[in-house]
């Protein structure tokens, strides 16, 4: 698992000192490796493996249950993926009996025009919360 924000034991993150109104509840450094456009166009030029770039994000965490590591948002995040590859599988089951169950040339005339969109996945609600 990637490490991020909300997963960093609590030796790696800073507590805030202060009671401000606003102020965040900890704050946590992360050093990560990146590659750039850049980076592959000079590699590429020069023939040799592109080199990451490290990159230092400063993130302030503002809500007590990030802070508190409430597992309230991942039950939630849990349940909306697993809703969206139900409904993702509906649709293409849906879409595959209509298309073999109709005459040879309307199926290929109809294939083309079919569009599914894909399912929301990868904790993508983690990131609405």
């Amino acid at each position: 698992m990637a490490r991020t924000a909300h997963h960093l034991p609590p030796s790696r993150t800073k507590k805030t000192t202060g009671d401000r109104p606003g102020a965040p509840w900890h704050s946590v450094i992360l050093l990560d490796l990146r590659y750039s456009a850049r980076c592959f166009a000079e590699a590429a030029h020069h023939s040799h493996r592109p080199r990451p770039r490290a990159v230092r994000r400063h993130v302030d965490v503002y809500r007590f249950p990030r802070h508190n590591r409430d597992r309230g948002i991942a039950r939630w995040s849990a349940l909306e993926e697993r809703r969206a590859r139900q409904r993702l599988r509906t649709q293409v089951g849906l879409i595959r009996r209509l298309l073999s169950g109709a005459g040879s040339e309307l199926a290929l005339k109809s294939s083309d025009m079919v569009d599914v969109t894909p399912a929301n996945h990868r904790h993508s609600s983690i990131w609405f919360a």
